[in-house]
């Protein structure tokens, strides 16, 4: 391996690694900054920390974009949404199954699989040019308008405002700015670094620049949500750790896809259509019929939880046998 591959290497990992702390502490400082605006605690959960935890995966994708390589933004997107539900919701109910009782979450599967069809509408074409990106970024705008409002109104505790408010840090305003601004600029430091050696490998290697991103860097970028989920469910907040999923998932397809489209209008790749989409349809379907509790609290066992691994797995391994084709 040359030496511009070993720095590629160590600029991916160091990337990773830094993109989860940055991302940990942006979060923080988010959460405790609306808090000490009188945010409502929902509110904050369902928006700022979903927001949040894709913040690797935006700002990825945005100097993806910068860089002329929109098709690994694509696939940061679409890879993330799979690798969020197949293997870190897979991984976390197989170390502790998750019951879920939220009547917040019931309430956004649908918004989900809305805004998956949305987006499949307009990536029919096999393309996303500038006003597709406008469309996406108005769709995030409602979302975020319809959770901010479900927030507001709420009459009576759910479970997972009481998980959120067990998360929420206890920061002064003139600290909580202060991890803003340092979490926010570690994270576009490794995003820069994530994208200039992913893109390195895959021109040395002879792989596209959307199957790094479904598989490397989806994989990095999806760290995040994890770690989270894992030590949400390890805290006995399974909500959260659906949650969690489920709101970076939808801010993915809206944001993570829709501000490449504006920087760099470009065609997509036939393979997503074909391979990724459907997968990504498929898992959420998955997650829908586990999770969902349609005669009391949803659940996904140890054995759901290896089957999601065991899908993951299978994926990776259509995605290596397509491309050494």
């Amino acid at each position: 391996m040359n030496e511009t591959l070993w720095l590629s290497v160590l600029a991916i990992l160091a990337g990773f690694a830094a993109l989860i702390w940055g991302a940990d502490r942006f979060v923080h400082g988010c959460a405790a900054l609306a808090r000490n605006l009188g945010v409502p605690t929902l509110v904050i959960g369902l928006t700022v920390v979903g927001f949040g935890t894709s913040a690797p995966e935006i700002l990825v994708s945005v100097v993806s974009a910068i860089n002329h390589t929109p098709q690994l933004a694509v696939g940061n997107a679409i890879g993330s949404n799979i690798a969020n539900i197949a293997l870190v919701l897979g991984a976390t109910a197989v170390i502790l199954p998750l019951t879920v009782n939220s009547e917040t979450l019931r309430r956004e599967y649908p918004l989900m699989f809305i805004v998956m069809l949305g987006v499949l509408m307009l990536i029919m074409d096999n393309a996303l040019d500038r006003l597709d990106g406008i469309l996406l970024l108005i769709g995030l705008g409602f979302i975020l308008y319809g959770i901010v409002n479900l927030g507001m109104r709420k009459q009576r505790i759910d479970p997972i405002e009481t998980e959120f408010a067990q998360e929420i840090p206890d920061t002064t305003t003139p600290l909580s700015i202060l991890w803003i601004t340092i979490g926010l600029g570690v994270l576009l430091a490794s995003s820069h670094a994530l994208v200039w050696g992913a893109t390195n490998i895959a021109s040395a290697l002879g792989i596209s620049d959307l199957v790094i991103g479904l598989t490397v860097v989806a994989i990095g970028t999806s760290l995040p949500e994890l770690a989270a989920s894992v030590m949400s469910a390890w805290k006995k907040e399974p909500d959260l750790a659906i949650g969690n999923i489920i709101g970076s998932n939808m801010f993915n397809l809206l944001a993570v896809l829709g501000l490449p489209a504006l920087i760099e209008p470009h065609s997509l790749d036939d393979t997503v259509l074909t391979r990724d989409y459907p997968v990504m349809i498929g898992l959420s379907i998955a997650l829908f019929v586990f999770a969902y509790g349609f005669r009391g609290p949803g659940r996904i066992n140890r054995i759901e939880g290896a089957l999601l691994l065991g899908v993951y797995a299978l994926y990776m391994g259509i995605i290596y046998l397509d491309n050494i084709h």
